[in-house]
């Protein structure tokens, strides 16, 4: 979905203002300048697009990692340098891109970028430091167990969690190795899914309720972090919960925008996802993903530091529907980026 995130930036980006320099990563680690052709980075017949090494030249950071440029390496033409960047907008979802790891190399080249640091990015990253982080700032989450590399569940956690619970990677997103387990001789199948993406697992009680989502932003010029209009996800398909496909293959869910809840309750949820976006560090954006309860108790599932920006994603949407359209929120999330810069804040 990076790729789907990356084309739907690139197309809002007005070329009067930015000179973008559009660099994929392939399956293999590769740095590839592309075309920067929106149209070749959207989603055909269920399909996702995929970088490959056919998709341009090949790009290097210099020796030099504190150089803040890049090197094109043509065949043709040898290595030529494509001088300084000013900022990078890294739309990178799940490892390597989303947990502090692009965000630590772009530190050490004293390239300012888009999104939280290295300590913001790998906390809400792990799910499992992130509920720690939060319940220590008192938001509430819903039961859970941590299963470490060749764990398995105790006795004790399956008389607390109960059935059904939810298996997944510790460290992954989009809902890839997610399992709902109905019944616990499934559970060992679910955990093995799970460590294909992570060898850490969550193994996490159902929460009956209703799920929903608000966005965060930085506040503008160092102010207060700003929490966007609630959104309501329903899924009207024949999906057990909102897993990868029901997200962005199969038009499955239904969404309520603002979300049809009590202003109290709104007014918590708006507050929870701002003290989080502050408990965790974060800078530039965060979604803030919770369930309500029928009796309206609100349990904060997990942080997105570098939410989806796909046409269909709930953070532009939900950011839309509070007043920032698509083209201003990217801008916004630049200047912020460039005015905050690297280093220590």
């Amino acid at each position: 979905m990076s790729a789907v995130s990356a084309g739907s930036i690139l197309a809002a980006l007005d070329p009067g203002e930015y000179d973008v320099v559009p660099v994929g990563i392939t399956r293999e680690g590769r740095w590839v300048l592309t075309s920067g052709d929106p149209a070749s980075l959207a989603i055909e017949d269920k399909r996702l697009p995929e970088i490959t090494e056919r998709s341009g030249q090949s790009v290097v950071l210099p020796g030099d990692p504190t150089s803040g440029g890049l090197v094109v390496l043509d065949p043709a033409e040898g290595a030529r340098a494509l001088g300084d960047v000013d900022v990078v907008f890294p739309a990178l979802h799940g490892a390597y891109g989303e947990d502090g790891t692009i965000q630590g190399l772009l530190e050490m080249a004293n390239v300012p970028y888009v999104g939280s640091n290295v300590f913001a990015s790998a906390a809400a990253m792990d799910k499992e430091f992130t509920k720690k982080l939060v319940a220590a700032e008192g938001i509430p989450t819903g039961p859970y167990a941590v299963l470490r590399a060749g764990a398995t569940l105790a006795d004790a956690d399956r008389d607390r969690l109960g059935l059904p619970v939810f298996v997944k990677p510790a460290r992954a997103g989009s809902s890839y190795g997610i399992t709902k387990v109905k019944d616990w001789a499934d559970l060992d199948a679910a955990i093995a899914q799970a460590r294909a993406h992570d060898p850490k697992v969550l193994v996490e009680a159902a929460v009956v309720g209703r799920e929903v989502e608000c966005g965060v932003l930085e506040g503008e010029a160092g102010g207060a972090p700003e929490a966007s209009l609630l959104a309501e996800i329903r899924i009207v398909k024949d999906h057990e919960f909102y897993d990868f496909e029901a997200k962005y293959l199969d038009d499955s869910c239904e969404f309520d925008i603002p979300a049809d809840l009590p202003e109290r309750v709104t007014k918590r949820i708006q507050e929870y996802a701002c003290r989080a976006f502050l408990a965790l560090d974060c800078a530039g954006l965060a979604r803030v993903d919770f369930f309500v309860t029928p009796e309206l108790d609100v349990y904060l599932n997990e942080i997105n530091t570098m939410p989806g920006f796909t046409p269909t994603s709930m953070f532009p949407r939900v950011w839309a529907a509070s007043g920032i359209e698509y083209p201003k929120l990217v801008s916004r999330l630049i200047r912020t980026a460039l005015r905050r810069g690297t280093g220590l804040h």
